[in-house]
């Protein structure tokens, strides 16, 4: 090869790896005006002084929060068995796999638009009429076409399919984050349930034990008929609440084997609720609000972003040249026995140049949705941002009130106990009315069910921030 033809090459070369990113545009920066820390309020831990080891420490740490898999996060063994089986059997999750996919597909279709193609014809043309040359030609021929994408319009659809590909990917991520979510807090509303019926049933038992006592009294005129009342309404207020949460564990379980995908047996049902579903301390709140980009999300949108941008740099270059080079090798022969005899070779060479001149305006048009498109996918971004700051802020909030909720309500529990059994004392020696007995057990029992939903809050908030800082997602663990 000489020096002429070298530099030819180079040059056609330089032009193809150089126009790919000729004309698409700057990947314009996101402003989603959120402040570099939450807004914490007077209700929320206050973040304490950080040493100077600790400022060290502190981008591993906010890393392992971030990466933090749901078998480290999740300590119940049963919680762990059923999010496995989720992940193997969810039909929302399947349904997000194949569209990753579909998407790696359609990202090999438009990539191979890169390469040369090459086929193999074989034909026949027969002509007749008042022709000088008329009969049969077989044809037989290796052919091969290439675009020169000199401006880059190939590349460019190659990469916006890719980055669609990414997107993809990360929107199955966000599918496996929120079904992990969504099925630790449908075991902890079960688990929940189950505590509150247990409850309600402790109750009715209490209550009925009780309300067979009044009636022999009554019978024998030892209370009034006002207390047989009385007694009778608690006792069906408490059967009333045992057949609510029987129902609400029935609909708890479905959804939980809806979210599985699968039937699940009763040795993987929680028997009680256990406050300590999580083993890790709630989440800190020093962290910064960057750990948002680490989304599946906000990484999401992204790759769309990404992606629309470089459909600008396609609609560029559709207002330039394209040129195609077309080639084809074989044999032809007016016989087919001596198709491929000596003397048969032919070959062809087609360089084509297209130049668009007149469109109608559908370039323009093209190139303005392509940059709309473009404006969208990035107000789409700021806005993911912006929502996710939002989440973690609010599971922020919750975090120390929700704690102080919840203590406030043990200490209610306890104290409603102490008061309902120095009521029933003070009853059964005859020093009190049974309407404050049954004050005290109303009291009691409210109290032991408000205990069962500030444990139910806290726990599900826990996790929910867990999922909106974007954990869960990076399984590292076995």
């Amino acid at each position: 090869m000489n020096k002429p033809m070298l530099s030819s090459l180079a040059l056609a070369i330089a032009l193809v790896t150089s126009g790919c990113a000729m004309l698409e545009p700057k990947l314009p920066q996101a402003n989603a005006s959120i402040p570099a820390e939450w807004p914490l309020p007077p209700t929320t831990a206050s973040v304490k002084p950080v040493t100077s080891a600790q400022a060290d420490a502190a981008p591993a740490a906010q890393q392992a929060v971030a990466d933090i898999g749901w078998r480290d996060f999740f300590t119940d063994p049963k919680l762990k068995d059923l999010i496995a089986r989720a992940l193997d059997n969810n039909r929302d999750l399947r349904v997000a796999v194949l569209n990753v996919e579909r998407a790696r597909a359609l990202y090999n279709i438009q990539r191979a638009d890169q390469l040369p193609s090459v086929g193999v014809s074989g034909g026949l043309n027969r002509t007749g009429g008042n022709v000088a040359n008329a009969g049969s030609v077989y044809t037989a021929s290796v052919g091969a076409a290439f675009e020169l994408d000199l401006f880059g319009r190939v590349h460019n659809l190659s990469q916006a399919a890719l980055q669609q590909f990414f997107a993809q990917e990360e929107a199955r991520r966000s599918a496996q984050l929120a079904l992990i979510g969504e099925i630790a807090s449908t075991y902890l509303s079960l688990a929940a349930d189950l505590e509150s019926q247990r409850v309600a049933q402790a109750t009715l038992d209490s209550q009925q034990a009780g309300y067979d006592l009044i009636v022999k009294r009554h019978q024998h005129g030892a209370v009034s008929a006002l207390d047989l009342a009385q007694a009778q309404t608690t006792v069906e207020s408490a059967r009333a609440d045992v057949a609510r949460f029987a129902g609400l564990v029935a609909t708890d379980i479905n959804a939980l084997r809806l979210l599985v995908g699968a039937p699940i047996g009763n040795d993987l049902l929680p028997q009680g609720f256990d406050i300590a579903v999580s083993g890790i301390a709630p989440l800190p709140a020093e962290l910064p609000s960057q750990v948002l980009l680490r989304r599946p999300d906000v990484l999401q949108a992204e790759h769309i972003l990404r992606s629309a941008n470089a459909n600008i740099g396609a609609a560029r270059a559709a207002f330039f040249p394209t040129i195609s080079l077309t080639g084809s090798v074989g044999t032809a022969s007016n016989a087919l026995s001596g198709l491929f005899d000596a003397g048969t070779r032919i070959w062809s060479f087609v360089p084509q140049l297209t130049l668009p001149i007149f469109q109608g305006g559908r370039l323009n048009a093209n190139l303005g949705a392509a940059t709309a498109e473009r404006d969208i996918a990035l107000a789409q971004y700021e806005k993911s941002i912006q929502t996710g700051f939002r989440e973690v802020a609010d599971a922020l909030a919750l975090t120390r009130t929700l704690a102080d909720r919840r203590a406030a309500q043990q200490a209610l529990a306890e104290a409603a106990t102490r008061a309902h059994q120095l009521s029933k004392a003070r009853y059964d020696q005859g020093r009190d009315s049974y309407l404050n007995l049954l004050d005290a057990q109303r009291n009691l029992y409210a109290a032991q069910q408000g205990l069962v939903s500030a444990q139910l809050a806290e726990q599900v908030n826990r996790v929910t921030l867990y999922k909106v800082l974007g954990g869960g997602w990076v399984e590292s663990s076995k």
